[in-house]
């Protein structure tokens, strides 16, 4: 299924990306920044100085063909320009596509007031309706299990081909629109209205034309007016110098001298680089609801991620056996065993495979024996295990069991009162099993830090990512935790409102944080946070609290959207180096070129040797062009980010794209104008 959807993806993005380029010229062009309305003011003046030296055969301003080449290529500038942004919305618009497929017309069986079953179309159920859905079923729209329980395949909107099991009550009740149920029956109330479901909203939110402008662009914004106000007035000046030095310049010259030295490079690829930033999210399968989201999280200085499933594999496991004094290691293991046969839990799994591990067998034929009676746990008792032949070996909590234990008039034995401490003084969970409430030991559970975990965190470190782990243990086995997978602090015993109060208290001292959640109860805190991922498994309220929706449910990912916005970040300054760079070059190939004949001391600066001032105009005008088209792959793609300082990066801005951006276009422009020469 992930495959299709992606080849799916794929169609639609080059069918938009073309048809978007191609058949119209994007009109926001006109108004998306100051450095692009010069282009186009500089193209139209052009067009209408190419149609009147057509019309009225005046040589003054250079000939009909100059002129038109002029022009063409300042078009072509255009739509290159556009291209990149084209591209880069193309693939939103492809995965909104994508998704509608999910979102089809499907018939839902409403159930009504007085319990009877109707059938009606999906477009037409309304919050507060009751469905039904069986085996087979695609669920019509979003909504809460309010009966029953299911396997459901989410594929259709995660990509993910493993069904997962959604209930009633707690936080995995909630059910979208588009997937499939594939075993049992759930009763579904509607929580939202037709076109309101979260695979319309998700349609919406991918789609790149609705991307806001985040403070950094516009601050570049402003930063690219100013640059291109500058270079007007350098151009402006020049006619002073022209007339007193009896140089003739042609409007074609001094358009050529507008659009080459302003920055260009940077205005063209600047819309492109923020909406590229959201679809590199959204290949990673998240869903962003700005482009202020994705380049938030280049920023952040705190991250808050959950202990378990983020830090931890999610189920502890059994790391030892310890047998009170009197009683064998080896009828200790036997009775963990049989105590945990029927318990289908991770951690029960892992004690019988622990005690494989140590040689003891697994009497699985037990499991048929009718005289078997297996204690089921429940939140009462805290506890579950076997009963057979007037014989009864459980396994629990040590306060739950120590209570039977004394109210069967047995003492605790002291040393595993001891372990039990020491088990969760090092972060574990201890469970004490009993024979006819007399206790034989005790069972070590440890959380299971997951492999590479403590490398991620030394990197966001090193990003200047502080890192906290929230849970609800209690703090020795927090800080145990906390400790061993290398988190910067903790928050433990950790209620929806300690989340809130720890991210206000963050934001106080001008810091910008992001968290995860899945729960209702995260919903407050994901609000607050300035980036807040929510998982798609996760409740409605946390969905709509939060600014990201992780389709994948991979808490980690938190982790991947960080580098995202940073390389986002890094792309958009590495290319602005790259674009005022391209400026300085160019300024040099066309001032000179210009000026020469009038005045003979500026072959001092005429380092690429142009031929005349007309082939040097058109090589920069032809290099300006084609450089746009030939950054877009790396607008797109993003700048390889790496975990360095702020100063370190700068120097490898400097070396790489300052340098570069100098000797591309001397490179460059000497290149085209020896092929140019030609014709002149």
């Amino acid at each position: 299924m992930a495959s299709q959807n992606q080849n799916l993806f794929q169609a639609e993005l080059v069918r938009s990306a073309f048809g978007a380029s191609f058949t119209k010229l994007d009109p926001r062009i006109l108004i998306r920044n100051p450095v692009m309305f010069t282009v186009e003011i500089g193209t139209a003046v052009m067009l209408a100085v190419t149609i009147y030296a057509l019309a009225t055969g005046d040589k003054a301003q250079g000939s009909v063909v100059y002129n038109f080449i002029v022009f063409i290529i300042l078009l072509l500038t255009l739509l290159f320009a556009n291209f990149a942004e084209a591209i880069a919305e193309a693939r939103g618009k492809a995965q909104a596509d994508s998704l509608r497929k999910t979102r089809e017309e499907t018939p839902a069986k409403v159930v009504n007031t007085e319990g009877g079953i109707f059938t009606k179309s999906s477009a037409e159920l309304k919050k507060g309706d009751v469905f039904i859905c069986e085996a087979g079923d695609t669920i019509p729209t979003d909504g809460e299990i309010i009966e029953g329980l299911a396997t459901i395949d989410e594929s259709a909107i995660t990509g993910e081909s493993a069904p997962v099991i959604r209930e009633a009550g707690g936080d995995k009740s909630s059910v979208t629109g588009g997937t499939k149920v594939l075993s049992d029956q759930i009763k579904v109330l509607v929580t939202t209205n037709a076109g309101e479901s979260f695979l319309d909203k998700m349609i919406a939110l991918v789609e790149g034309a609705s991307r806001q402008k985040t403070p950094n662009e516009i601050a570049l914004t402003i930063l690219l007016a100013g640059f291109t106000l500058v270079f007007i007035i350098v151009c402006i000046t020049l006619k002073p110098l022209a007339d007193y030095s009896h140089t003739p310049i042609t409007i074609a010259a001094f358009i050529s001298l507008f659009v080459c030295l302003i920055p260009t490079t940077i205005g063209g690829l600047l819309s492109a680089i923020g909406i590229a930033g959201m679809d590199r999210a959204l290949r990673a399968n998240v869903i962003t609801k700005s482009g202020k989201a994705v380049e938030t999280a280049g920023d952040i200085d705190v991250l808050l991620l959950d202990k378990t499933g983020t830090i931890t594999i999610g189920n502890r496991k059994a790391t030892n056996f310890y047998a009170a004094n009197g009683v064998s290691e080896s009828d200790f293991i036997k009775n963990c065993v049989l105590s945990s046969i029927a318990d289908e839990t991770p951690e029960g799994k892992s004690i019988l495979e622990l005690a494989t591990e140590k040689g003891t067998p697994i009497p699985l034929s037990i499991k048929d024996d009718p005289k078997v009676e297996f204690i089921k746990f429940t939140a009462e008792t805290r506890s579950s295990g076997i009963r057979f032949n007037g014989q009864s070996i459980i396994k629990g909590a040590f306060d739950s069991i120590k209570t039977l234990s004394e109210k069967a008039g047995h003492s605790f034995p002291s040393e595993i009162a001891e372990r039990v401490k020491t088990i969760a003084s090092n972060g574990g969970t201890p469970l004490v099993v009993a024979e006819n409430n007399c206790v034989l030991g005790v069972i070590e559970l440890q959380d299971i830090i997951k492999t590479g975990i403590q490398e991620r965190f030394d990197r966001l470190r090193k990003m200047g990512v502080k890192t906290v782990m929230v849970t609800g243990d209690n703090p020795l086995t927090a800080k145990y935790i906390a400790e061993k997978a290398g988190v910067d602090d903790f928050i433990a015993e950790a209620k929806p409102e300690d989340k809130m109060n720890y991210i206000r208290a963050e934001q106080a001292q001008g810091k910008l944080v992001a968290m995860m959640g899945d729960g209702t109860n995260d919903a407050p805190a994901l609000a607050q946070a300035d980036v807040g991922v929510a998982m798609n498994s996760g409740t409605q309220a946390a969905k709509e609290a939060g600014n990201m929706v992780d389709l994948d449910n991979d808490p980690t990912k938190l982790i991947e959207i960080v580098e995202i916005g940073k390389q986002l970040l890094m792309t958009r300054g590495t290319l602005t180096t790259f674009s005022i760079a391209n400026d300085v070059a160019k300024y040099f190939a066309i001032v000179p070129a210009l000026f020469i004949m009038s005045i003979p001391a500026l072959q001092a600066l005429n380092i690429m040797g142009l031929h005349s001032p007309e082939s040097a105009i058109l090589s920069a005008v032809i290099f300006n062009a084609i450089i746009i088209p030939m950054l877009i792959p790396l607008a797109l793609r993003g700048v390889a980010y790496r975990p360095i300082g702020a100063s370190a990066l700068l120097r490898r801005n400097l070396l790489i794209y300052g340098l570069g951006g100098v000797i591309v276009p001397f490179i460059g422009i000497k290149a085209i104008d020896l092929l140019v020469s030609l014709f002149f």
